[in-house]
């Protein structure tokens, strides 16, 4: 849904343009259970006149049935549309919702709070710019307000907004809100998030949603909305380090061989020096070509395939670069792992990898250790299970350009997949090409091999070995 503007029926073809040229902020909505993640983000939309009538006549009569809030319109019905989350009065599944401002265009990630689904909030989390993780103030930070902080931090967000709900039930004390101010910054002093803001409101009254509260007058900082609208995003990208990784190579007829793929980093004209990983192989961009066109620059988030001079052998999975970037090749790295499934991560337990735009195989060779959640602090495990992040020890069956989460999250993220299920088990963030570990070299010891190879035949096949 857009934002109502006169402008719409005055000269649509002006909006059109203008509404296209806005930014775009992804972000989530996250915290533990019934701190009112859904009815924030239903406040959001309806104070904001983002509803169309039709939903709100709908919501009024599911509120007769479903709602949490009395005689008053439930307006978390608006993303919690299951019916098992209208009976329980809870967030099971991500719920994405739509709108925008004069200002900015936004998608919402609504996530749920249960630990049971924090898999749900990690996979809402990996795409969003900032989160908004809501505290009920009767209750202070808990266990998933911590466990949903460090996630969003691991997974390299760097906008926080502390949202402080249901500020009506403590009389809008200012006392309170400072409370849990000082409480969660003593535990975020661990987190690397660069931008914390603090935001009390009442999301069932409208306080400090959209519009400033007259009720908490000693608060000098602006509403939700407003933060949402002026956040600072555009630098967040890398745009020093050029990463496009094929996932195509289009090949129509005989006069063109192109390189599809979403640039994950960095900027990319023609004429431009690049090489390709894993082989090497260097050339010049020719065209950077669109369905709109052909492109004098492209920016990370774009689809594009690209021609080069030289016809050099690139496949899908091969990485495009800088030609001086130095970016290791390795089948071993260090990786933060957030475990999706029942049944626990197994070190030694083969699995199918997808990193980037690659498929591999590979194996968790061990945990260095499991994340406390509460403290932060490092456990010995022997296995992780559904929900546990840990620092793994990744081994692939071939080497592969390495990135690290934080400096190119698009590159130095992967999925872990089931082999016999092909049910995506993990999500890992890299965090470094790993040394000195015994097998996890990154290189394979091919005269180690050999020699154990020649051994196997000499005991099992003397006759062969002698011949």
């Amino acid at each position: 849904m857009s934002h109502a503007s006169a402008m719409i029926s005055e000269d649509i073809e002006t909006y059109l343009k203008e509404h296209e040229q806005k930014d775009l902020l992804r972000f989530i909505t996250c915290g533990s259970v019934d701190d009112g993640k859904s009815t924030l983000i239903g406040r959001l939309l309806h104070d904001s006149k983002m509803i169309y009538e039709d939903q709100l006549a709908a919501i009024t009569q599911a509120s007769k049935t479903s709602g949490t809030t009395g005689d008053a319109v439930d307006l978390a019905l608006l993303v919690d549309g299951l019916q098992s989350e209208r009976e329980q009065g809870i967030t099971i599944d991500v719920a994405y919702r739509f709108f925008s401002t004069d200002k900015r265009k936004f998608i919402i990630a609504d996530t749920p709070g249960h630990e049971q689904y924090t898999r749900n909030m990690a996979t809402g989390a990996s795409t969003a710019s900032l989160a908004v993780i809501l505290i009920d103030a009767r209750h202070g930070v808990q266990t998933q307000t911590r466990r949903h902080s460090y996630i969003a931090d691991l997974l390299g967000i760097q906008h926080l907004v502390i949202a402080v709900n249901k500020m009506d039930l403590v009389d809008y004390s200012q006392a309170r809100f400072e409370e849990i101010v000082a409480e969660y910054q003593s535990f975020a002093e661990n987190l690397k998030a660069r931008d914390i803001r603090f935001v009390p409101l009442s999301a069932l009254e409208g306080d400090n949603v959209v519009n400033e509260s007259a009720r908490m007058s000693w608060f000098h900082g602006e509403a939700l909305l407003s933060l949402l609208e002026t956040v600072e995003i555009a630098h967040d990208s890398n745009l020093s380090d050029l990463r496009l990784p094929v996932q195509y190579v289009n090949r129509p007829n005989l006069d063109f061989r192109g390189y599809c793929g979403t640039l994950a980093a960095g900027i990319l004209r023609p004429g431009q020096s690049v090489k390709a990983l894993p082989s090497n192989k260097v050339s010049n961009v020719s065209r950077i070509v669109t369905f709109d066109g052909d492109l004098e620059v492209a920016y990370p988030g774009q689809a594009i395939t690209v021609t080069l001079e030289d016809e050099i052998d690139i496949s899908r999975g091969d990485w495009i670069v800088a030609e001086d970037a130095e970016v290791p090749l390795s089948n071993a790295f260090n990786a933060d792992i957030v475990w999706m499934h029942e049944i626990p991560l197994e070190p030694g337990r083969l699995y199918d990898f997808k990193l980037a735009t690659r498929d591999l195989s590979g194996q968790i060779l061990s945990i260095d250790y499991q994340v406390d959640v509460n403290t932060l602090a490092h456990k010995d495990a022997e296995r992780l299970e559904l929900n546990a992040i840990g620092r793994c020890q990744v081994e692939l069956t071939v080497e592969v350009p390495v990135d690290d989460y934080r400096h190119s999250p698009g590159t130095g993220s992967f999925i872990v997949i089931d082999r016999l299920s092909n049910v995506t088990v993990g999500a890992g963030m890299i965090r470094g090409v790993a040394q000195g570990s015994g097998q996890l070299t990154g290189k394979t010891d091919w005269a180690a091999f050999e020699n154990d190879f020649q051994e196997l035949i000499k005991k099992h096949f003397p006759r062969w070995w002698d011949n």
